[in-house]
């Protein structure tokens, strides 16, 4: 595990060190930030549509190339019941908010590696623990 105390001044360097395909699941509580990660993560990936969190639609999908994901209301079991679960296996990057232990146990299963960043407000900046899957 790697662990980054950062502004946000500062992410812009962190997500240049994030991977531009396959899974990356946020974890903290509400305003810990994983909204503003997502947005910072579009903008590396060159992406101007404003990014919101799809809370109540679950996923949106920028430019064909970013998926982001909000299981918040419902867990891991939505994206089974919608067939969303499937839409990690296709190119891309897919950042997913609210992710809990039962999406890593399913990734696992599958032999999706990902990446979990958990996020903690840290004085006036976040920290940042990030883990390999």
């Amino acid at each position: 595990m790697k662990t980054y105390i950062l502004s946000l001044d500062e992410l812009d360097d962190f997500v240049k060190k994030l991977p531009k395909e396959g899974i990356i699941l946020l974890c903290g509580n509400l305003a810990s930030g994983k909204t503003t990660l997502t947005k910072k993560i579009a903008l590396n990936l060159e992406i101007t549509d404003e990014i919101t969190s799809p809370t109540f639609n679950i996923m949106q999908s920028y430019d064909d190339i970013l998926y982001h994901y909000d299981i918040y209301n419902d867990g891991t079991k939505k994206l089974l019941e919608t067939g969303l679960f499937e839409n990690l296996f296709e190119d891309g990057l897919h950042v997913v908010e609210w992710a809990d232990k039962s999406l890593e146990n399913l990734l696992n299963e599958n032999s999706l590696n990902y990446i979990k960043i958990t996020i903690t407000p840290f004085e006036d900046k976040r920290k940042y623990e990030v883990v390999r899957a």
